[in-house]
C-alpha cells in the first residue's frame, strides 16, 4: 500500500480537536488536505475479470487508464498502465502519481478508471469496462487503503457528479469479498480492535476465501486499487482557507447548548521579536571562529552522540550550533564531516565559503560516507565534487556495492557534465574502449529482446513445463536457430568478463513455477557453459537491491575475519518486470526434505565421512551452519517474507542461501497472513546441528548459535 513520506518533510501540519467535553476525554488527530502538497498518488493492484470476457476475449492485453475529476471536470491528463498480458488475475501493482496536489481537490473529487484491450492492434482498442470512485466519504475524510471496485462492462469510466459508472455498490449488491475488503480496510485503520488469538483465526478463514473468489469464475469484474495512506486521517478544507481553534469548555453555553467559536488570526504567524532574537543569536553563536577551542567533556559526549545519529536524523538548532563551534576541533574526525555540512546554513553566503574553505583540511572520509554527501540534501557543487573525489580512490569492486545508488545519484546533478557523471564514464573507458562498451550494451540488449520473445511464444501454449521445454527447444532448432551461434561472442550481461558465444538447447530447460521461468544454457569461448535463468512476471528490481544489500554485508563481514559463506548470486533486472538471474547448481530445501526425509541425509548422501559428525565431512557442517546463521540473521534484518522451503536452496557442498526477494521490510505476500517468524529456521535446519530444538543448552548447540550472534553484532 502507498504511504506518503514524513509529515515534516510534507509540509503537513498535525491538528488536534478535542472533543473531551462530549465524547469522554478522546481526541482526534487529523490533517488538513490544504496541508498536503504531495501529488496525488496510487496503487494500481490488478484487474479481475467475469466470466464474460475470458469467454470473448482469449487472449486479452489490457491497461488501465487513470483520470482524475474535480467537480465533474477532467483535471489534468490521463495516465495509463503497461500492458499486461500474463492471464486472469491481471496483475499490475504499479505506483501512479498524478501532477494534481491533494491540496487541489474537493469533496467532489474522482477518479476514473477504464480497462483497455490491445489484443487486436493499437487501431482497434476494445473497452472491457470503467468504474469511478470518490476520494472523499460523505464526512469529507480522505479514503485511505486498499478498495475492490466494480467494473462496469463495456463503459468507458464517467466522472461526472452523478456517475453512471460508480465502483461502490450498495451493501444489498456487494459479494462477500467486497465486504470483506471494507471491513480489512477499517482492521487496518485501527477502527476494529485487535485481538491477536482471533485475528489469526480470521486471517486463515480470509486468506482462503479470497484464493477461492479468483478461482472460481466471477460474476462482475473489479479493479483493486490501493490509496494513499497517511499517519493521521485528512479531513477536507479548501487551500487558503483558515482552521478555527480548538475551544476552551469554558466558552461552552451549556443552557443553550451552543458553541461560541473563538478564531484567533495571529495563530500560525511568525512572532517578529522572537524571530529577530533567534536570528541574532544564531549570528552571535556562529560567529566564533577560535580555532583553538576544545570542547568540554559534557560537550564532547554530546558531539559523540551526534556522530551516532543515523543519516535521515534531523539535527536540531542546538546540535548545529554545537558542531559549527567546535567545527576546528572535529577535522581530525573523519565520521564528524558529513554531520558538520548538515549543520551549514548554506543559504548564508559567508557561512557556506568558510565551510568549503574547511573540508581540504578535514580529515579524508570513507567511500560509504562520501555516498551520503551525493543525496539531494547537499546541493553545493564543491561539496559534491569532494564526494566524487573520495570515489575516486575507491576500488572497482568497491564501487561495484554501491554502483546502483551511485547512478541514481545522477539525478541530483544540476548538469549531465557534472563531476559525479564524468567519474562513472571515466572509469568505465579507464580499462575498455568506449565504443567496445556500448557495442557490447547493444548486443546484451539484442539478445534480452530475443529471450523475451521466446518466452511470449511459450505463454501463449497452455501446457507444463515439461512440455514447454520441448517445444523451447524445437524454437532454437526453428525460427531462433541463429541463438545456437553468435557471429561474435557476447559478454554475459550477468558477468562481462565472460564471453558467451551460442546457446546450448539441449541444456536449456524451463522451471516449473507460476510464471514459467526459462533457464538458458550458454557456451563460453573457453569450451565451459554459463547457465541464467530468464523471469517474466517478477519484479527483480527487488531482488536486485536485496542481493546487492548481502553482497555488501558479505564484504563488512569479511573485512572482521567472519567468512558465512554467503552466496550473493547475479540479478540484472532489465524491465520493470523481467530480468535475468545467475544461476546456481542447487535443490530447494522441500524437495530435499520430499525426497531424502531429511537435511541431513542430503548431506550425509553428497559429503560422507564415517569419521565425521553425523557421517558428514566436518567442512560441510561448518559450511552449512554458517550458511545458515548468515541468512537468518540478514533476512531478519531487512524483514524479508514469503520465506518458505521453496525459496531456501542448498548445494551440495552444504552452502544455503535464500532467493525470492519480492516482499522486503516487513511485506507477506498475503494480506491477512498472520505474523511470519522472524527467521525460517525449520526442526530440519536445527536437526542438522545435532539437537532437536534451539533451546538446547548442550556445548554443541552453544557454538552454533555463536554464528548468530556473531553477524548480529557486526551490523
Amino acid at each position: 500500500m502507498p504511504s506518503a513520506p514524513d509529515e515534516a518533510q510534507a509540509g503537513v501540519t498535525t491538528r488536534t480537536a478535542d472533543h473531551s467535553s462530549c465524547s469522554g476525554g478522546k481526541e482526534f488527530r487529523f490533517i488538513l488536505s490544504q496541508d498536503i502538497s504531495l501529488p496525488l498518488s496510487f496503487r494500481v493492484n490488478r484487474f479481475v475479470p467475469d466470466r464474460t470476457l475470458l469467454i470473448e476475449r482469449s487472449a486479452p492485453v489490457l491497461f488501465v487508464e487513470c483520470t482524475l475529476y474535480i467537480d465533474g471536470v477532467q483535471f489534468g491528463l490521463s495516465t495509463n498502465t503497461r500492458l499486461k498480458s500474463l492471464g486472469s488475475p491481471y496483475c499490475w501493482n504499479e505506483l501512479v502519481t498524478l501532477s494534481a496536489k491533494y491540496r487541489d481537490l474537493t469533496p467532489f473529487s474522482h477518479l476514473a478508471f477504464t480497462v483497455w484491450d490491445m489484443s487486436s492492434g493499437e487501431d482497434n482498442i476494445y473497452i472491457v469496462g470503467g468504474t469511478t470512485i470518490s476520494l472523499f466519504n460523505s464526512k469529507n475524510q480522505l479514503k485511505t487503503g486498499r478498495l475492490r471496485l466494480r467494473v462496469w462492462p463495456n463503459k468507458m469510466a464517467d466522472g461526472s457528479l452523478s456517475t453512471s459508472t460508480p465502483g461502490k455498490v450498495p451493501k444489498t449488491k456487494r459479494e462477500e469479498i467486497e465486504r470483506l475488503e471494507r471491513v480489512a480496510n477499517k482492521y487496518i485503520r485501527g477502527q476494529i480492535p485487535h485481538i491477536g488469538w482471533l485475528d489469526n483465526l480470521i486471517a486463515n478463514a480470509a486468506d482462503k476465501l479470497e484464493k477461492e473468489s479468483e478461482r472460481t469464475e466471477n460474476l462482475h469484474s473489479s479493479l483493486i486499487v490501493e490509496l494513499c495512506s497517511f499517519e493521521h486521517r485528512v479531513v477536507f478544507q479548501e487551500y487558503g482557507a483558515k482552521l478555527h481553534t480548538s475551544v476552551p469548555s469554558s466558552l461552552v453555553d451549556i443552557s443553550k447548548n451552543k458553541l461560541v467559536i473563538a478564531c484567533d488570526p495571529e495563530i500560525g504567524r511568525i512572532n517578529p521579536s522572537e524571530h529577530k532574537h533567534s536570528v541574532l543569536a544564531w549570528s552571535l553563536a556562529r560567529g566564533v571562529n577560535d580555532r583553538e577551542m576544545k570542547p568540554s567533556s559534557v560537550d564532547r559526549k554530546l558531539i559523540q552522540n551526534i556522530l551516532k545519529y543515523p543519516p535521515t536524523r534531523t539535527l536540531n538548532v542546538d546540535e548545529k550550533q554545537l558542531l559549527w563551534k567546535f567545527r576546528f576541533y572535529l577535522t581530525s574526525e573523519k565520521k564528524a564531516l558529513v554531520k558538520f555540512l548538515l549543520s551549514v546554513e548554506w543559504s548564508d553566503i559567508q557561512e557556506a565559503k568558510q565551510a568549503v574553505a574547511l573540508i581540504p583540511r578535514w580529515e579524508s572520509i570513507d567511500v560509504a560516507d562520501a555516498l551520503g554527501l551525493l543525496s539531494p540534501v547537499f546541493q553545493n557543487e564543491e561539496v559534491r565534487a569532494y564526494a566524487v573525489g573520495v570515489l575516486e580512490r575507491a576500488s572497482d569492486e568497491e564501487l561495484q556495492c554501491y554502483l546502483l545508488q551511485l547512478v541514481q545519484g545522477l539525478r541530483f546533478e544540476r548538469s549531465d557534465r557534472s563531476r559525479l557523471a564524468h567519474f562513472l564514464v571515466n572509469r568505465v573507458h579507464k580499462e575498455e574502449n568506449g565504443f567496445q562498451v556500448w557495442q557490447s550494451l547493444i548486443e546484451q540488449a539484442e539478445l534480452t529482446a530475443q529471450l523475451r520473445s521466446i518466452m511470449k511464444e511459450l505463454s501463449n501454449v497452455k501446457h507444463d513445463a515439461q512440455t514447454k521445454g520441448r517445444i523451447l527447444e524445437q524454437l532454437f532448432s526453428g525460427i531462433f536457430s541463429e541463438l545456437k551461434n553468435f557471429s561474435e561472442p557476447i559478454p554475459s550481461p550477468l558477468a562481462p568478463t565472460v564471453l558467451l558465444d551460442g546457446i546450448v538447447p539441449e541444456e536449456s530447460l524451463v522451471f516449473k513455477s507460476a510464471n514459467y521461468p526459462l533457464c538458458i544454457a550458454f557456451s563460453t569461448v573457453n569450451g565451459g557453459t554459463s547457465k541464467m535463468i530468464f523471469k517474466k512476471g517478477d519484479n527483480l528490481r527487488k531482488d536486485q537491491l536485496v542481493i546487492q544489500i548481502i553482497s555488501l554485508m558479505d564484504r563488512l563481514l569479511k573485512s572482521d575475519n567472519l567468512d558465512l559463506h554467503l552466496t550473493p548470486y547475479q540479478v540484472l533486472a532489465t524491465g520493470l518486470e523481467e530480468g535475468l538471474v545467475e544461476f546456481i547448481p542447487s535443490i530447494s530445501v522441500a524437495k530435499i526434505i520430499q525426497k531424502t526425509g531429511s537435511i541431513k541425509s542430503y548431506l550425509q548422501k553428497c559429503n560422507p565421512d564415517e569419521d565425521g559428525p553425523f557421517g558428514i565431512t566436518a567442512q560441510c557442517l561448518e559450511t552449512f551452519i554458517k550458511s545458515c546463521a548468515g541468512y537468518s540473521v540478514i533476512t531478519y534484518i531487512l524483514g524479508i517474507g514469503d520465506r518458505h522451503l521453496d525459496n531456501l536452496l542448498l548445494q551440495d557442498d552444504g552452502r544455503l542461501f535464500h532467493v525470492d526477494f519480492s516482499y522486503m521490510l516487513g511485506e507477506q505476500p498475503h494480506r491477512f497472513a498472520p505474523p511470519s517468524p522472524p527467521m525460517k529456521l525449520c526442526k530440519e535446519m536445527v536437526e542438522v546441528m545435532g539437537v532437536n530444538t534451539m533451546q538446547d543448552s548442550s556445548p554443541t548447540v552453544a557454538r552454533h548459535t555463536t554464528y548468530y550472534e556473531s553477524p548480529a553484532t557486526s551490523y
